[in-house]
């Protein structure tokens, strides 16, 4: 039995998704999820074999989700899904860990054989981007791996600052007192080994992360 959990917020591509894998595998157990902390809940609770990860769902936000769940759980075999075909950001994805990413716009027989391509334990990308996938450099591995240790409302925290917004403002999008967000910003300073909003703007635009949704 092959378990399988779909970390999607949009029931439909679930659905969709759901019935690919379901003409691929005889022996399927399929569970789903659709935001960050619900999919956390569902690893907690279940043995999975393959995660297959939006990275837009609410909480996650491009890299972030992918990065929090990897160092929660680092022997979890991640698929990231996209709606963006991008050989950059796939790079990215699998430079810092992914067994792969599956486009939205994939085909039936494309996602079948990316999942038992990573249930092999081998990384699978669509083949018209496989001659594009650049190896990250150090730096961006090192980075990497400083996100991932922010908490989910420090990462909140880290996007705001990217967009220039205040502490007081932040403090009133996240319905936070303004002494918690100067708190989180301190933390995030540490974690990232930056001293000023400046250099974590900088991150934040290097890992791609987009603004959160409340």
């Amino acid at each position: 039995m092959v378990n399988l959990l779909i970390a999607d917020d949009h029931p439909l591509y679930r659905d969709a998704l759901k019935g690919a894998l379901g003409m691929a595998f005889s022996e399927l157990n399929i569970l789903e999820s659709g935001d960050l902390n619900e999919t956390v809940n569902m690893l907690e609770q279940h043995d999975v074999d393959l995660l297959l990860l939006d990275l837009h769902m609410p909480g996650s936000s491009d890299l972030f989700g992918l990065l929090h769940i990897q160092k929660s759980f680092p022997d979890l075999p991640i698929a990231v899904v996209s709606g963006t075909e991008d050989a950059s950001l796939i790079s990215k994805v699998v430079g810092v860990g992914a067994m792969g990413f599956i486009p939205k716009t994939a085909s039936a027989k494309n996602i079948s054989d990316a999942v038992n391509a990573m249930l092999d334990g081998d990384v699978w990308v669509p083949e018209s981007v496989r001659q594009q996938i650049e190896q990250v450099d150090e730096n961006f591995s090192v980075l990497a791996e400083n996100v991932a240790s922010l908490t989910p409302a420090q990462y909140k925290v880290l996007c705001y600052m990217r967009d220039g917004l205040l502490n007081k403002q932040i403090g009133y999008n996240l319905e936070i007192a303004e002494a918690t967000v100067k708190a989180h910003v301190t933390a995030i300073f540490r974690k990232l080994g930056i001293n000023n909003r400046t250099q974590a703007v900088l991150i934040a635009s290097e890992l791609q992360l987009e603004p959160p949704t409340k």
